[in-house]
């Protein structure tokens, strides 16, 4: 089963490294990885998407608050939560229609061109990555350039927060 689990760690050099090593080192998989500070400079939360039986996933809890760097986290998965992520896609088109058809299809799933230059447009998509998917599928496949995608984030709804 897919988790997504957020922890806040210490802003140091190698509190990443450390904690993305345990995966590897175990040989679990990492789906997604995101890490920023906080609005306390000192403390940086990460939040990474895994996937494992209920034993793994408890497995890798264990060991990640075993790390000194390691202050609280938690698997959102376990509660009710918001998830978000966000694309940025590159596309040529080839004319003033399927510009069009860009600037219609990016408002029904509520997206800005934040950029244009010539015929190569780059468009910005955030939601749960369902709607992202679905966005692409309504692509043409020889239209894409590139995408970039930032993996989900995820926060506990309503009170429930991750601090110190």
């Amino acid at each position: 089963m897919r988790h997504i689990i957020s922890l806040l760690l210490e802003n140091e050099s190698g509190a990443l490294s450390r904690a993305a090593n345990l995966f590897s080192a175990r040989g679990y998989n990492i789906e997604a990885l995101s890490v920023a500070p906080t609005n306390d400079d000192s403390v940086s939360r990460m939040t990474l998407v895994t996937s494992g039986t209920d034993d793994v996933i408890e497995q890798i809890t264990k060991q990640l608050n075993k790390l000194v760097d390691v202050i609280r986290l938690v698997d959102l998965t376990e509660s009710s939560h918001i998830e978000r992520e966000m694309m940025l896609l590159k596309v040529k088109l080839p004319d003033s229609n399927a510009a069009a058809h860009l600037a219609q299809l990016t408002k029904i799933f509520r997206g800005t061109i934040i950029d244009a230059s010539g015929s190569t447009y780059t468009v910005e998509v955030t939601g749960n990555g369902k709607k992202l998917d679905a966005f692409l599928d309504n692509m043409s496949a020889n239209e894409i350039v590139e995408v970039v995608r930032s993996g989900p984030l995820g926060i506990g709804r309503g009170e429930r927060a991750l601090h110190i």
